[in-house]
C-alpha cells in the first residue's frame, strides 16, 4: 500500500529539522511526505528545499497563510492533496524512532485508526537536541518524562496494544488511518479554529462510523520536543463541539475536508 506521512509545522525549523533528520533513518520510507505548515515564514520553505534532494521519496510543501491558529484546516488540505492509502501524522515537534514508520504500517488494518504514545523531553534535553542535532535518546537518559514509552519491543507491544473505545490517548502527533476512512468522515472539524480536542472530536466520528481504535504501546516509539504551551483560550468551544459528537453521534462534519473538492 501506498503511505503518506504528515507532519503539521508551525514557525519552529530547527524542531522541524530533527523531524526530517530522524525520518531518514526509518527503516521504512514512506511513499510521499507532506509537510502541512500553517503559515510559517520562508525560513522554513528554505529548510525543506534543502532536505528534499536528501530524500528519494516526494516531499510536497502544503502552505497556507498565517491567519492564527488553523491547525484543522491545514491537516484537511495536506490529506487532500496526499497520493497514499494509508495515513500517519504527526507533528512538526515529534522525533522518530527509526521503526516508527514500519510500526504504523504493520498494525495497519482496514477499519481499524492507530494512536501511539510519546515520551517528552524536558527544556534542557530539547536545548540540547537541536544544537547537536540529537535524534537518538536511550532509556536510562536524564531529562526524559513518560519514560515507559521509550521502549521499544515487538513483545511488549503484542502484549500491551489493545483495540478500546476509549477517548484517552487521542492525540494527533502519533496517529495514523485509512484516507478512505477520513474522507468518510469529512476529516477534521475546521469549526475548530483553536487549540485542543481536535484529534480526539475526529477520532469520535471515526468510530461513529463503525471505525475501531487502537492504541498501540511500546511500538512506534516517539519523542516529543519541549515548548511553550499553546492557548487554552477556545478550548471551551471546541469541548462544546466535541460533546456534541459524543452525545449526537455525530459522524460527518459539516465543515471538512470536502469543500477542497469542490475548488478544483
Amino acid at each position: 500500500m501506498k503511505t503518506s506521512l504528515i507532519i503539521a509545522t508551525y514557525n519552529w525549523p530547527e524542531a522541524l529539522e530533527l523531524v526530517l533528520l530522524s525520518l531518514l533513518t526509518q527503516s521504512f520510507i514512506p511513499y510521499e511526505v507532506l509537510i502541512a505548515d500553517d503559515g510559517s515564514t520562508l525560513e522554513t520553505q528554505d529548510l525543506i528545499n534543502r532536505y528534499s534532494s536528501k530524500f528519494q521519496t516526494r516531499i510536497k510543501h502544503v502552505w497556507q497563510e498565517d491567519k492564527g491558529f488553523q491547525k484543522t484546516s491545514i491537516l484537511n488540505k495536506a490529506v487532500f492533496e496526499s497520493k497514499g492509502e494509508y495515513i500517519i501524522q504527526i507533528d512538526g515537534d515529534i522525533i522518530m524512532h527509526k521503526h516508527f514508520i514500519m510500526d504504523h504500517i504493520k498494525n495497519a488494518k482496514k477499519n481499524n485508526f492507530i494512536h501511539g504514545s510519546r515520551a517528552f523531553l524536558n527544556e534542557i534535553k530539547t536545548k540540547q537536541a537541536i544544537l547537536n542535532s540529537n535524534i537518538n535518546f536511550s532509556f536510562f537518559e536524564k531529562g526524559i518524562k513518560n519514560r515507559f514509552n521509550c521502549i521499544h519491543s515487538s513483545f511488549l507491544g503484542y502484549l500491551l496494544s489493545q483495540k478500546n473505545k476509549t477517548l484517552k490517548g487521542t492525540r494527533g502527533c502519533n496517529f495514523s488511518f485509512w484516507k478512505e476512512d477520513f474522507m468518510k468522515a469529512n476529516g477534521y472539524n475546521e469549526d475548530m479554529n483553536s487549540w485542543g480536542k481536535e484529534d480526539t472530536e475526529l477520532s469520535v466520528r471515526l468510530m461513529n462510523n463503525g471505525m475501531q481504535k487502537k492504541n498501540i504501546k511500546c511500538l512506534a516509539v516517539c519523542y516529543h520536543l519541549h515548548h511553550t504551551i499553546s492557548s487554552r483560550a477556545g478550548l471551551n468551544i471546541n469541548n462544546t463541539i466535541l460533546n456534541l459528537a459524543i452525545n449526537n453521534k455525530i459522524k460527518f462534519c459539516t465543515n471538512g475536508i470536502n469543500k477542497y473538492a469542490s475548488r478544483n
